[in-house]
């Protein structure tokens, strides 16, 4: 039996998201999102002409919130 493609690819969980998905998923507009990563407060990487963000390293920035308030 083939599965439909769609079906496949909702079953893999990102190991990256694009910068529009990190800022969704960190209730945060994408303006903010390119100053934490200027500012050195969320790592990336780049394939290419585009720019990823790991799932860990929004982890990392969630986690170094820890304190703030």
């Amino acid at each position: 039996m083939i599965m439909p493609r769609s079906t496949i690819q909702s079953e893999v969980a990102p190991l990256m998201y694009r910068v529009d998905e990190a800022a969704a998923a960190l209730r945060l507009s994408r303006s903010s999102v390119y100053e934490l990563i200027r500012s050195g407060q969320l790592r990336t990487v780049k394939q290419g002409r585009r720019r990823l963000v790991p799932v860990t390293a929004l982890a990392e920035y969630v986690a170094s919130l820890g304190g703030v308030a």
